[in-house]
């Protein structure tokens, strides 16, 4: 059994679906928990006009009855409150008569430097690059986190919290404490640019500030750390079953997304493999294992490897960030050409955040926490939450038993 989400509609269209299946049956859940998620990714510093309209809220479509899922697809409905201005530009059905004109006098033909305008209109073969742009705009993340929250549902039965920090904007990079908070974002979320060292945000605001009056955008880079995953979450025996690559793909799907790294990511590669490889112990807990012991009695004394090694979860954290380009609409706009006479001109400019990049880490969260439950699917299986948390159980409470035969065998002699 596997986890799949697909989501549907347009930046400026009347409504995001998304749709989530494979979730087993008899997982309690509320629209509460969804919106609540969903304002978070509507908050942080540097957001546009569009936050100051939209108040992101879920409708179940199907799948859902009493309060708990049915097993069966779970879709549901986030209505975009903008809609009421363009009804005119996004109407579904063909325009007759003037209204032709007038579209095509709206037609976006200066295509942005950074955006899917371009490449979209021509793969497209389109000649208004909105056709494009509208589905290729970071709204349709609406619509994942959405999808993301139910993921996390699950994963909470199973004892795993997935959280996430900024840890560089616009150029500014934040210290990573020692210890992270638990919860973790409990407290980053008490920060308006989402980080946990307080004495940065000051000049985080100024820089995006900066770059409000000068019609720029800024980048960044979150944190994802998700606790309590099981050891032997993904496999090494094939290259499309490997966590690792599942994570890394869909974190790079996330609109402006241009770079994702695992544990040490980069800097392993500059480092001796000495201080690289994550030594393993043996911890304190008496053999076999007590339940509940996710490492099967081993443990780490560092988690460079954020959590993986081979494709497969260590029962360390895992820990993966997620690197975030400059947004592409800028208000003092890059040169471009204009598709309709070939001249140069200046890109389309459209109201748009400065930066989007303390909402990305609830959208990462949302993406590590459906690569986690796709993951726990695969491993335990079930039709039901019931059956679930049997397989489960039963895996966690036999870990390491082997060894542990072994052990004491040898002992004995």
């Amino acid at each position: 059994m596997h986890l799949r989400f697909t989501t549907a509609g347009e930046s400026h269209g009347k409504a995001f679906v998304a749709v989530v299946e494979g979730l087993p049956a008899g997982l309690p859940v509320a629209a509460e928990a969804v919106d609540r998620d969903l304002a978070r990714r509507m908050q942080g510093y540097g957001r546009g006009a569009r936050m100051k309209i939209e108040r992101d809220r879920i409708d179940w479509l199907a799948g859902v009855r009493a309060g708990e899922t049915l097993g069966s697809p779970v879709a549901m409905l986030i209505a975009n409150r903008d809609w009421a201005n363009w009804q005119d530009v996004m109407a579904p059905e063909a325009a007759g008569g003037e209204a032709v004109g007038e579209l095509r006098r709206r037609r976006v033909s200066r295509p942005r430097p950074g955006h899917a305008d371009l490449a979209g209109v021509l793969k497209y073969d389109r000649l208004d690059a909105r056709d494009i742009l509208e589905r290729a705009s970071a709204r349709e993340t609406a619509a994942r986190v959405a999808a993301g929250a139910l993921a996390r549902r699950l994963l909470d039965e199973f004892g795993v919290e997935v959280g996430s920090h900024v840890v560089s904007l616009g150029g500014v990079t934040v210290p990573r404490p020692a210890e992270l908070p638990v919860p973790l974002n409990e407290t980053a979320d008490c920060s308006e640019v989402r980080v946990l060292d307080r004495s940065v945000e000051p000049e985080i605001v100024r820089r995006i500030d900066e770059a409000k009056k000068a019609g720029d955008t800024l980048g960044g880079e979150v944190e994802v750390v998700a606790r309590g995953v099981v050891v032997g979450l993904g496999s090494h025996v094939s290259w499309d079953r490997k966590l690792d690559g599942r994570l890394a793909g869909l974190l790079m799907s996330i609109p402006a997304v241009k770079a994702v790294e695992i544990g040490l990511g980069v800097e392993a590669a500059r480092r001796r493999g000495s201080q690289v490889h994550d030594a393993i112990h043996a911890s304190q807990t008496p053999h076999p294992p007590i339940p509940g012991d996710r490492r099967a009695g081993f443990r780490r004394q560092s988690n460079n490897a954020g959590g993986l090694e081979g494709g497969i979860t260590t029962g360390e954290p895992v820990v993966v960030r997620v690197a975030m380009k400059p947004i592409s609409t800028l208000m003092s706009p890059l040169p471009t050409v204009e598709l309709t006479t070939g001249e140069p001109a200046n890109a389309q400019s459209e109201r748009s955040d400065v930066t989007a990049v303390p909402a990305l880490g609830v959208i990462a969260e949302a993406m590590v926490a459906i690569a986690l439950a796709d993951a726990m699917l695969e491993k335990f299986g079930g039709d039901s939450l019931g059956e679930m948390r049997r397989n489960h159980q039963a895996y966690v409470a036999s870990l390491g038993s082997r060894w542990s035969v072994g052990r004491d065998e040898a002992g004995a002699g």
